[in-house]
């Protein structure tokens, strides 16, 4: 939920207009809009090469996961995880998108250690996915950007650790 939806609802809960404070946070918002856009736009842009990136560096790190009995052999698991990828991918997005991490969670992170659980996938294995989507999605933004973008994948890293 956006901000500006967070200050409606909860200043017609509260059958009041929104506060200074709460028209203030609006005005941020709004402000940091082209940034939050631009970022977007990088990484829905480049989402193949991010994940082809990320993909790679993990393999390195891990060969282990692509090896004979690994939770990512054979074709079928790889192109599984690399469709996982590109959904957490799209999940920051709209975190950033929103200026806030709700959405993550509510579409994202709600159940989401216990399927993998359920499924055999190791979940610090995709704490290191994640680890390697957030280096090479910040690789393609300017510092600035990077520094608005990184506290999203950590919010996934920290909710899946």
């Amino acid at each position: 939920m956006t901000v500006v939806s967070q200050v409606i609802l909860q200043a017609d809960d509260e059958l009041r207009y929104p506060s200074s404070g709460e028209l203030n946070n609006i005005k941020d918002y709004l402000q940091t809009g082209e940034q939050r856009i631009r970022i977007v736009s990088t990484l829905a842009e480049n989402e193949k090469k991010i994940v082809q990136e990320a993909t790679k560096q993990l393999w390195q790190k891990r060969p282990d996961f692509i090896s004979p009995g690994g939770n990512a052999y054979g074709q079928r698991q790889r192109a599984l995880c690399v469709r996982d990828y590109g959904w957490y991918l799209r999940l920051i997005t709209y975190g950033i998108l929103a200026g806030d991490k709700q959405p993550i969670e509510d579409i994202g992170l709600i159940g989401v250690r216990e399927m993998y659980n359920s499924l055999g996938v190791p979940v610090p294995g995709m704490v290191e996915a994640i680890s390697c989507l957030k280096k090479a999605s910040l690789n393609l933004l300017n510092a600035e950007d990077a520094a608005e973008t990184a506290p999203y994948f950590d919010y996934i890293i920290q909710a899946m650790s």
